[in-house]
């Protein structure tokens, strides 16, 4: 065989899945482009998942060179949602009753880790969503010095989040900080709210919320930005009310934006760790992301951290299945 006939042949072997990509529709022709980009997210996402699944399933070995020992199925799973690991601040302690409400709780919501994480995620998300919502309208209007405005808003995101712990840490310090002083006067905080974990727990609310606000303001003034103007002039001819040009035309347009950016920032919120452990420390206000570092540094169970890391993150995707069909739901109304 020559080397042209070979050459043909290549070409035609090349050719015949091109002509079948060329009769597809728009659709699966971008179906297919993503192709590459699916195979990079399994190997860089789905396999590491799989493999922490697989690791939670077998044992705790802490005084062997393996960390591993044998496979025990899905008992970390339950002593997990029972209540029955031996962590000091526990992933959820609960158990059943006869009587109403048929559940008895081991533990303070806020020494268990489950509770304090979607607390955080839930009250986190709403204020910095709705103070974000009332910054991104007023910087959305034309007025003297909007640019400067909106460079001041960034200055709380641009700090690290070690060092807004550490500000945090001693504006609330008992002994230097200004902070307690003010909180016990108004009759929030005890001696040493460091110490606490509601009191600590308020503090880093407080602190992601005054950080992160910035982030959300920004998203949601893109969507604004993206509104066609003319809408509104029609409205005021039409004898629309401020509230009801908010409601009709405002509020359904930014919705796939606003979702977008509280599904990242909820993602964000549920790995909650650094802001933690640079303010009160796990001890006091443990999320999921602590019981891992606390299950691998402290008490070498990999297994157990394995088991915690899987179930943190299949109720992150819950949360994320919400948005996408809040998402879905909102841009088809629009449409």
């Amino acid at each position: 065989m020559s080397t042209d006939t070979r050459a043909d042949e290549g070409g035609s072997l090349l050719a015949r899945p091109l002509n079948w990509l060329e009769t597809q529709s728009e659709e699966v022709y971008a179906y297919v482009l993503l192709i590459p980009a699916f195979a990079l997210l399994a190997l860089v996402a789905f396999y590491p998942l799989i493999e922490t699944f697989r690791f939670s399933l077998l044992a705790d070995a802490v005084a062997s060179a393996d960390p591993f020992g044998e496979f025990i199925g899905f008992e970390h799973y339950v002593d997990l949602l029972t209540g029955d690991t031996n962590f000091t601040q526990q992933f959820i302690s609960v158990s059943l009753t006869d009587s109403f409400p048929f559940v008895a709780f081991g533990a303070p919501f806020l020494q268990q880790a489950i509770f304090v994480t979607l607390a955080f995620a839930i009250l986190s998300v709403f204020f910095e969503t709705t103070i974000g919502f009332g910054q991104a309208l007023v910087l959305d209007q034309d007025f003297y010095g909007r640019r400067w405005v909106r460079v001041s808003i960034i200055i709380p995101w641009a700090i690290p989040i070690v060092i807004q712990g550490m500000i945090f840490f001693l504006v609330f310090n008992p002994t230097i900080g200004f902070g307690t002083e003010f909180m016990q006067w108004l009759g929030v905080f005890g001696d040493n709210p460091l110490s606490s974990s509601t009191d600590s727990f308020l503090i880093v609310l407080v602190a992601d919320i005054w950080k992160t606000t910035a982030f959300m303001a920004l998203l949601i003034l893109a969507g604004l930005q993206s509104i066609d103007r003319g809408l509104y002039d029609v409205a005021k001819v039409s004898g629309a009310s401020p509230w009801q040009r908010f409601r009709y035309i405002t509020l359904p347009l930014v919705a796939p934006a606003l979702l977008v950016a509280m599904l990242f920032r909820t993602m964000d919120a549920m790995r909650i760790y650094g802001l933690i452990d640079a303010t009160a420390g796990c001890e006091t206000v443990p999320s999921l992301t602590c019981l891992v570092i606390i299950a691998l540094q402290e008490s070498r169970r990999w297994a157990t951290a394995s088991a915690v890391a899987f179930l943190t993150a299949v109720v992150i995707s819950g949360f994320v299945l919400v948005y996408l069909l809040a998402l879905r739901n909102s841009e088809g109304g629009v449409a």
